[in-house]
């Protein structure tokens, strides 16, 4: 490696780590340090500050920072200008030390304990990675290239398109030779050296190498921006590396005149002859030269089973629309299709936005002879190959409108008729045609946030005359919006509250099972249940249990107005007595309910009581006040995150923080229930959600959905009702207490709470 200090002093450092891959030497090193003593590894912010300024260019721009130690280099980074910056090390040590160091000065910056070599971190989440060594650490010669590959492979997913990686390295064969090859389909890269201080006595010169990430699968050649100037004129080091350069680049060279149509595959093309079972590759199929698109895939090798397969191998394709959906994007769900397929092997392709405007017809004629190098030997004297396609399952699609939020973003009402609908809503509506409204934010386009079941006018207002409620008119959303696409249909239908589309809400209120026996004896006595929901949405949750629970009254509070606006204008969203909306922070409103409960508490105590007229105009603040004059019997958390480097897709992380989760706990009534709804792929994440949970609450409960990558987690306040043996009883008396028009409507709930698990 290459410190700052002087030999001795080197050597010393060297041998108190040992094995640079080891947490547990990397923890006693930082603990020897202590938090002020920063250690710089390879070059310092005077030589990096020009070169990586002039790189990273906009100051918006989301970093990491991986394998940080106590470097000052995102210090110096962030006090040039850059807040967005995150710092991730496996050390428990530093980290603790560098968010001491930085708390009050630099309070943008994110501390997280990470293994860099397994980010807990969504796809393509930050702009740009900035390595200062961290590549080189993992690299031991004695250990091989699997933890430098396993890092590679993270830095790759996390960045955004047009990312960069700027790794800073001594540029060793061992190190340059992973590097290269990591980096060779679909990425520019350039590399030049950082100049030494003239008073530097180092022999060792640090590169910075930059890979820039592209959306297509040409091969580039390495751009050199070494100069002789700012090498070691006789540095082994330096003609190591250009040595590495030359022949990498011709490596490229000989991949771009290439007629091979499979650049991606160079490493795999041997083994994929044969087929082994079990085994899953994520590939790059086609690419300049070679065929008109460029595909995502992933090749699957069927496990053994009894009976003959019906296809050596089978494509299977799925749309842009459906990518994202967990049975073709997660592992265990792609697995499943190869079942169903019936293929020994199975090409799982994905088309993106490059496929738009092309064809099935063109799709298949361009992937054909693709898909026939993927081909194992056993494909019968190169027998057919059949397509198979997930079909986008919408038939018609209608942009009803459009707007932008200054807090969401890009929002998107749209109507549409599925292909196929659950047998459910179906049987009760034979003769229609169904038509779904939904609610999509630009900035989770594959995440339909609301989903609504549409009938005609005539229903409605018999509805609305059941409930009594009326609806508050609002015209925010029609003047900031831009309205488009509205046809006669869509001018007839109408949102119908008593059906929920999305089986996450179906989740959420199954869960009621378990203060069901509370609920019941609330109702009987003319009382109601009070409910807090965080997160509107399209409004049609609190709606559906508006209209079935009519002993439940409801606070819904959303951060945007915008949603709110979209609410009413677009899915019928209304208000009344027992449902009002806030339009403010979800985390403030219920601490500041919790405090405001609490002073009454203490002034009851205190033997005084006073009252204090309510602020001139201010009727959201009384009514909040309001709110907090009582506990609540239910608090749902139902929002998602905008910072997308939480690795959360639902809740916002401030909604787990275990300092949040003691005031839900205090703001809950003695049988009360707390539901969030959980979104993430990360299985480490989940993981420490749960133990935060457990921190505060003693009695969880969770519900896996089929098919769906939603948890729901519910805890109790208290004991009541955790006996499993309680559960079908406590069921019996949630399905009393709903009223429904159409009584197989609620069938799913019933059936969901069969499902709940107790989390010990």
């Amino acid at each position: 490696m290459g410190p700052k200090k002087n030999s001795k002093a080197k050597d010393d450092i060297l041998e108190t780590l040992g094995d640079f891959t080891s947490k547990e030497n990397w923890d006693k090193f930082f603990s020897i340090r202590g938090k002020d003593d920063s250690f710089e590894w390879y070059a310092e912010w005077s030589q990096l500050k020009n070169p990586l300024i002039s790189l990273l260019q906009s100051q918006s721009l989301q970093l990491l920072v991986p394998g940080c130690g106590n470097s000052r280099l995102s210090e110096y980074l962030y006090d040039a200008g850059f807040k967005l910056i995150t710092n991730i090390d496996f050390s428990k040590v530093v980290i603790s030390d560098m968010l001491r160091r930085n708390v009050r000065d630099r309070p943008g910056m994110r501390w997280r304990v990470m293994d860099m070599t397994k980010m807990q971190f969504e796809d393509e989440t930050f702009d740009a990675v900035i390595d200062k060594g961290g590549l080189d650490a993992l690299m031991e010669p004695e250990l091989g290239p699997k933890l430098g590959n396993q890092y590679l492979s993270e830095v790759k997913r996390v960045l955004k398109p047009g990312g960069k990686f700027v790794c800073l390295t001594l540029g060793e064969s061992h190190v340059l030779g992973l590097l290269f090859s990591k980096f060779r389909l679909g990425w520019k890269m350039s590399i030049s050296a950082i100049p030494l201080k003239s008073s530097s006595k180092s022999s060792l010169q640090t590169f910075m190498v930059v890979v820039e990430k592209e959306l297509s699968t040409l091969v580039h050649q390495i751009t050199s921006l070494l100069q002789n100037s700012s090498l070691h004129s006789n540095s082994k080091q330096a003609s190591g590396l250009h040595e590495a350069l030359q022949t990498e680049n011709q490596i490229r060279e000989s991949y771009s005149s290439s007629s091979d149509i499979l650049y991606s595959l160079e490493d795999l093309q041997g083994e994929l002859t044969k087929l082994s079972q079990g085994r899953r590759l994520q590939l790059t199929l086609g690419g300049q030269g070679c065929s008109v698109f460029s595909y995502g895939a992933v090749v699957l090798d069927a496990e053994e089973q009894s009976d003959p397969f019906t296809y050596h191998c089978g494509v299977f394709i799925v749309p842009k629309t459906r990518a994202r959906e967990w049975l073709f994007f997660s592992e265990e769900g792609q697995w499943m299709v190869v079942r169903s397929s019936n293929a020994a092997r199975l090409i799982m392709v994905f088309l993106d936005n490059s496929h738009t405007n092309a064809s099935m017809d063109e799709i298949q004629k361009d992937l054909s002879p693709l898909v026939k190098e993927l081909a194992p030997a056993e494909n019968e004297n190169g027998a057919q190959i059949p397509f198979m396609m997930a079909s986008e399952g919408i038939k018609e699609r209608n942009n009803v409108h459009q707007v932008t939020s200054s807090l969401t973003g890009s929002i998107v009402v749209e109507d549409v008729v599925y292909e196929n609908v659950d047998s459910e809503v179906s049987s009760i509506f034979p003769s229609s045609v169904l038509v779904f409204r939904r609610l999509v934010f630009e900035r989770a386009a594959n995440l339909v946030q609301s989903e609504a079941l549409l009938r005609d006018d005539q229903l409605r207002t018999k509805l609305v005359g059941e409930t009594g409620m009326k609806k508050t008119n609002s015209s925010k959303s029609r003047k900031s919006g831009s309205q488009r696409g509205n046809d006669e249909a869509s001018k007839q239908l109408t949102v119908y509250h008593g059906y929920l589309a999305s089986s996450y809400h179906t989740g959420i209120i199954s869960g009621f099972m378990l203060i069901s026996s509370y609920m019941e004896s609330v109702a009987s006595s003319g009382k109601m249940v009070k409910a807090v929901i965080i997160g509107l949405g399209a409004g049609l949750l609190p709606m559906f249990l508006h209209g079935c629970m009519p002993f439940l009254e409801i606070e819904a509070v959303e951060l945007d107005p915008t949603i709110v606006d979209i609410a009413r204008d677009h899915f019928s969203f209304v208000e009344d007595k027992r449902l009002k909306v806030h339009i403010a922070d979800g985390i403030q409103f219920v601490t500041e309910a919790a405090s405001s409960e609490a002073a009454q508490i203490l002034e009851k105590s205190n033997g005084s009581s006073h009252t204090e007229s309510p602020s001139n105009g201010n009727s959201a603040t009384s009514r909040a006040e309001d709110v907090g004059a009582a506990t609540v019997d239910i608090i749902i958390v139902d929002v998602d995150s905008s910072d997308p480097s939480s690795g959360m897709t639902c809740p916002a992380p401030d909604f787990i923080d275990e300092s949040f989760l003691e005031t839900v706990k205090d703001k809950l009534s003695e049988h009360g229930l707390f539901v969030v709804n959980l979104v993430s792929r990360s299985q480490a994440i989940k993981d420490t959600v749960l133990l935060r949970m457990k921190k505060v609450f003693s009695h969880l409960f969770s519900l896996q959905l089929d098919e769906d990558v939603n948890e729901v987690h519910f805890a109790l306040k208290s004991a009541s009702c955790i006996d499993d043996s309680l559960f079908s009883e406590a069921s019996l008396k949630l399905e009393k207490l709903l009223k429904f028009k159409h009584p197989e409507i609620g069938q799913n709930i019933i059936n969901s709470t069969k499902k709940i698990k107790r989390l010990k």
